[in-house]
């Protein structure tokens, strides 16, 4: 008797680990969401999208951010007040956003880096992209953080 329940114990617990294992494979390996194919949920002006996080953070994190990782696509115009290079060598636009506020950064990814080489500090454009975070004021460092944007595309010059 003792035997059998010892049999049947390791049979389940090797096939919750088969059927533990089979989901994350799942889960890791589906394909990744292509924003250049994908229609933006929103299209707004940079300044009114960091205003509306300013305004009222949780009701702009309920609108646009999504627990489960597809949080919406955002199609942002404004002029461009800076570009960079982050450490990924990935190309990031600077939007205008408030003036003395926070601003729409825009992160592109190494495909899509090279529409930014043409780019000038004061053009208007509208940028495509994932949003990951919204603007707040950080009261510890006393400054503005910018709405994030990521897997950004260039829709309009």
């Amino acid at each position: 008797m003792k035997k059998r329940i010892i049999k049947w114990s390791i049979l389940l617990i090797v096939s919750s680990v088969v059927l533990i294992a089979g989901i994350m494979y799942y889960l890791l390996n589906q394909p990744h969401r292509n924003v250049q194919a994908t229609a933006p949920d929103y299209q707004m002006d940079a300044s009114a999208l960091v205003n509306e996080y300013l305004s009222d953070v949780a009701l702009a994190n309920d609108k646009y951010l999504q627990i489960e990782g597809n949080s919406k696509i955002i199609a942002v115009t404004g002029s461009i007040i800076a570009i960079a290079e982050d450490l990924n060598q990935q190309k990031v636009v600077y939007l205008k956003g408030i003036l003395g506020k926070a601003g729409v950064s825009c992160t592109f990814t190494a495909e899509t880096n090279i529409q930014v080489e043409n780019l000038k500090i004061g053009d208007k454009i509208t940028i495509k992209g994932v949003i990951r975070s919204g603007a707040e004021y950080d009261k510890d460092l006393e400054l503005y953080e910018d709405v994030i944007l990521e897997k950004c595309v260039i829709l309009h010059l």
